[in-house]
């Protein structure tokens, strides 16, 4: 049996996801699974480098505005320019450096 971390590596290998798919998708149902898969990423981004793989973040976007965020491995809660809290997740995807 893979561990999480593993089975998180090999969904993204196969096409991106946000963390709340991820979350669905292991069957992680308690509050604050998505940011179990956050730590999750942050520690896969560290072995990935090490393989010679990299992971590719398409970055947080404003629903409401269309305000681009960094891409950085977290769920932002507010838009700085419009205050919207409709925010898109950003999404995750592996691929071979």
């Amino acid at each position: 049996m893979a561990t999480r971390r593993q089975r998180i590596i090999s969904l993204l290998e196969e096409r991106d996801y946000s963390p709340s798919e991820l979350a669905r998708l292991l069957d992680l149902r308690e509050k604050g699974a998505s940011k179990a898969v956050l730590e999750d990423l942050k520690a896969i981004q560290r072995i990935l480098k090490r393989e010679g793989k990299v992971l590719l973040i398409k970055p947080a976007e404003c629903r409401s505005c269309g305000f681009v965020f960094k891409p950085e491995i977290r769920i932002p809660t507010k838009c700085p320019r419009c205050k919207s809290e409709w925010i898109e997740e950003p999404r995750f995807k592996i691929e071979k450096n």
